[in-house]
């Protein structure tokens, strides 16, 4: 049986989204652990570790008090402004009380460069209102003392039962097309190695930004036909997108906070991992 380490609180706001839970399921036996969930659901009621949260209506000051956690992880999702807002208690909470926030970003925050792939001290800069709020919650909170903060830029995220997975097994099922974007050129990664870095990163207590893409670079087309002809045998209708006429750079790579080889991971992991 594993012993909990009693030396970190730590708070998932969005610990019942895809990555929350599975940030969850990897902290929880080592770490006093807690988390939000928004939709009501048996399992998070009855456990004491959990508490319900609407970004929209709630105060996140009250389960701040209640968990005294000394690291926040946001994986919260929902409406931009109010997230805004929620992000700017945290971090006058995080303030003052010396606590560490790791923020889940997004590849997004550098999608108005097409040229080239992006590494931690490049300048964000967006075209769409994703990326934009991704880069918003990242300046609030990169302006706090360099030591409480760590910002992780992701890419697509892929795991078994992922969203993406479970959106093309559906659209195989429907005989409705599944769109691929030949001329993006992108990196992946894995829930489950997502989960790992981060565990990582508490334990080593690092800070500053961190790109947890996978270390080499893919064609998105190539990828998606790759992950549905392992799902499916038969012939799959493709939609091809083409958003320009070259090829489009969106993948973040690390060059200076690199993480140990055993946590870093190749594309061809990730498909390997999903073939399991």
């Amino acid at each position: 049986m594993v012993r909990k380490q009693t030396k970190h609180r730590i708070l998932i706001l969005g610990a019942s989204g895809y990555l929350g839970s599975a940030i969850y399921k990897e902290l929880c036996d080592y770490f006093r652990t807690f988390g939000t969930y928004f939709s009501p659901k048996k399992d998070y009621e009855k456990n004491k570790h959990f508490f319900q949260y609407n970004v929209e209506e709630d105060d996140i000051y009250e389960i701040l008090e209640a968990t005294k956690p000394d690291i926040i992880i946001s994986a919260l999702r929902g409406d931009f402004y109010a997230q805004t807002i929620a992000h700017a208690h945290v971090a006058e909470y995080a303030l003052e009380h010396q606590t560490r926030i790791i923020f889940l970003s997004s590849a997004n925050a550098f999608d108005a460069y097409s040229k080239y792939p992006s590494y931690e001290t490049d300048k964000t800069l967006s075209n769409s209102v994703y990326g934009h709020f991704k880069i918003k919650i990242e300046n609030m909170l990169l302006r706090m003392p360099k030591k409480q903060v760590t910002v992780l830029r992701l890419p697509m995220v892929f795991g078994s039962n992922c969203p993406r997975i479970r959106e093309i097994k559906q659209l195989i099922s429907e005989k409705a097309p599944v769109e691929i974007f030949p001329n993006l050129i992108m990196n992946v990664t894995l829930d489950k190695k997502v989960t790992q870095q981060i565990h990582y990163i508490i334990n080593r207590n690092k800070s500053g930004i961190f790109h947890l893409g996978s270390t080499d670079l893919v064609h998105h087309d190539d990828f998606i036909k790759e992950i549905i002809s392992d799902l499916n045998k038969n012939k799959v209708a493709l939609k091809h997108v083409y958003t320009t006429n070259e090829d489009r750079y969106l993948a973040v790579l690390p060059k200076y906070n690199r993480l140990p080889k055993h946590l870093q991971i190749t594309s061809q992991k990730v498909l390997e991992e999903l073939r399991k």
